[in-house]
């Protein structure tokens, strides 16, 4: 990898004022990313959650947000660095920006022609809704078999924790984390603590019980400890 374009604090400072900001990408998820220690949501489309199921063509069950992410980082790294132009910050005070690669690819345009990502015509007022179409036609990535909406299965998963008040880590919950967390596929906790740290807890450790996972605050579920590694998350001590 060649030297990055900003090599110290003082440069990333100065871009990240003037509406852009440029560096190797680390892939929280499948739309988001992190350039220099700075949150990026891209603008105008979402991505399935980390925990979110999908079916496939066959109806097999499969985490189509993981898939997304790792599809994601294999392509930034073929043309790095990435940069982002700012639009605006969301309520969790993420940077949200149009992302390009180093050879002038749209990411997003990317992932929604390729079944990643869907537009999301709340804020992105249709931009990307020809790529949508084009990779639903075709069938592929989560349009191969079904899928929900990422902001409509975001606000069931609210809807359930409303009703809940306590919720047992071996309870029979019917949730796509608490089916996770049960069956021992991807069970690992990435928690962001209130002072931002990334934290991940696997089974067996202190507070990996009353650890709850909120997808709306960027947190995630985790398949190995490789994998929560490399998008930037650090073992719990206790």
């Amino acid at each position: 990898m060649g030297k990055l374009p900003l090599s110290n604090g003082v440069q990333m400072a100065a871009s990240s004022r003037a509406g852009t900001i440029v560096g190797r990408a680390s892939v929280i998820d499948g739309d988001t990313i992190e350039i220099h220690g700075e949150r990026i949501r891209f603008n105008g489309i979402d991505a399935p959650e980390s925990a979110q199921p999908c079916a496939d063509s066959g109806g097999r069950i499969y985490r189509c947000g993981a898939r997304s992410a790792e599809a994601l980082s294999e392509w930034l790294a073929a043309s790095s660095p990435t940069t982002c132009k700012f639009v605006e910050r969301d309520q969790y005070g993420r940077f949200v920006g149009n992302c390009t690669r180093a050879d002038g690819a749209s990411v997003q345009r990317w992932l929604v022609r390729n079944g990643y990502a869907m537009d999301w015509p709340r804020y992105s007022n249709g931009a990307f809704a020809k790529e949508q179409s084009a990779a639903r036609s075709e069938k592929i990535g989560i349009w191969q078999g079904t899928v929900q909406p990422p902001w409509e299965w975001r606000a069931a998963q609210r809807g359930k924790a409303d009703t809940s008040s306590v919720v047992s880590p071996m309870s029979s919950a019917t949730s796509p984390a608490a089916a996770s967390e049960q069956s021992g596929a991807c069970n690992i906790k990435g928690n962001i603590s209130r002072n931002g740290v990334h934290i991940y807890h696997v089974p067996g450790q202190k507070y990996y019980a009353q650890t709850r996972i909120s997808a709306g605050k960027g947190e995630r579920w985790f398949c190995t400890e490789q994998e929560a590694r490399a998008a930037g998350w650090r073992r719990s001590q206790q």
